[in-house]
């Protein structure tokens, strides 16, 4: 099977295409490596990965012995070199990748720590779903989130967090997004600077919180976590199903020079991008649900709906809304999403489209709610009434489906 995985991954790589989200996720650790940035992730199953992405470490079943194919990409190796010699030709930086005990207050405390005391590193703390993140809560709330406004201290400490309803139930769907929303210190009324070569907006945040849908973006995510000058914590709202999804694939190309992370993704589909004025709904949207949205569209031929993906949802991206609400003119505005109303990403989303649409197009727009009705708890247990949901929210998107849809 390893085997299978690993010929595979190869196979991508060689072709420069179809690069999946695992095969992304061990080129960002190996291109920081070679540069001389130890990469440190743990987590209660991140060798393998939750759901058999990762295989970061591969065991020997007869004898137990351990192999680190990433430790493995020059011919020196040494964990506690100066960056100045690490950067030199065929030589590394370590890669530890562990298991850790099933706490994940003292676990991402520990990361924490690690962050602050070594900044140079990618530190990265992956719950083993997002939903268990709350047994963090008190980590997230007194350090990661206020750490920098009460001490000074800066930490690039990224969090990993399963999140995507499934039909899984309650405990396996949310790593509650919104609650990182809720404390991020960004005021939903005022406009930053936004020019590219004169953009601090991140730099003046608590914290950034993105959901990204393709493995070229997650490449850059974690890239530009060691790259900038700064530090900020990082929550990603990472995949489940995207992980083996045919479409959730990236070619070298889009992650090659001259590429970067991208905070909003357009609709790219020529039907809808050439006829600007025939569409009458542009949804905006962040993560797995976009997948959805679009296989539905294709589904039912409707050209009319514009798909927009927020892939960086905090700090957020005023600019490139206000540039997708023009684009659009005649477009009612929609934020779908997966969650409840009540959680989720819409009320952070809604008057921030709003300040954007107002101050930048002067033409205040807002969006339409479409997504599961407010819930105490984050997911159905019951597949039947998932799927109704589902549906629910695809008809709420692009209307009640016709015979033979």
């Amino acid at each position: 099977q390893m085997d299978k995985i690993f010929k595979a991954r190869r196979e991508m790589a060689e072709n420069g295409d179809a690069i999946d989200w695992g095969l992304a996720e061990a080129m960002a650790y190996g291109s920081l490596l070679l540069e001389g940035n130890h990469v440190r992730i743990t987590g209660q199953d991140v060798q393998r990965g939750t759901f058999s992405h990762r295989h970061a470490v591969v065991k020997d079943q007869r004898t137990e012995e351990e192999f680190i194919p990433l430790n493995h990409l020059a011919t020196s190796l040494d964990p506690s070199a100066p960056m100045e010699e690490l950067a030199r030709p065929d030589t590394q930086a370590g890669f530890t990748c562990r298991n850790s005990i099933l706490s994940e207050f003292g676990v991402l405390g520990f990361e924490l720590g690690y962050s602050l005391e070594n900044p140079n590193c990618l530190i990265i703390w992956e719950a083993q779903f997002g939903d268990f993140v709350n047994g963090a809560q008190i980590m997230i709330d007194q350090f990661i989130s206020a750490g920098e406004d009460k001490w000074l201290r800066q930490s690039g400490l990224v969090m990993l967090l399963p999140h995507g309803y499934d039909g899984q139930g309650a405990e396996h769907s949310s790593c509650r997004i919104e609650r990182f929303l809720q404390q991020v210190d960004e005021d939903p009324h005022y406009i930053p600077r936004l020019a590219k070569d004169d953009r601090r907006q991140i730099q003046k945040c608590n914290m950034q919180i993105v959901n990204v849908t393709t493995p070229a973006n997650f490449f850059h995510c974690l890239r530009r976590q060691t790259h900038r000058d700064f530090r900020k914590p990082l929550i990603v709202a990472s995949p489940k199903n995207l992980l083996r999804n045919k479409r959730c694939v990236s070619s070298l190309e889009e992650m090659g020079p001259g590429t970067e992370f991208l905070r909003v993704i357009d609709d790219h589909d020529p039907a809808v991008v050439n006829n600007p004025e025939s569409v009458d709904t542009l949804v905006f949207c962040s993560g797995q649900i976009y997948y959805e949205l679009l296989a539905e569209r294709e589904k039912r031929g409707k050209n009319n709906v514009a798909l927009v993906r927020l892939e960086q949802i905090a700090p957020f991206a005023f600019d490139r809304v206000a540039e997708n609400c023009a684009r659009f003119p005649n477009a009612e505005v929609v934020w779908a999403q997966q969650e409840p109303k009540n959680m989720g990403a819409y009320y952070y989303c809604t008057q921030r489209i709003m300040t954007a649409t107002r101050e930048i197009n002067k033409d205040e727009k807002r969006p339409r709610y479409v997504g599961r009705a407010v819930s105490a708890a984050p997911a159905t247990g019951m597949g039947k009434i998932h799927t109704m949901e589902y549906n629910m929210i695809m008809n709420g998107v692009y209307g009640e489906a016709e015979m033979g849809d």
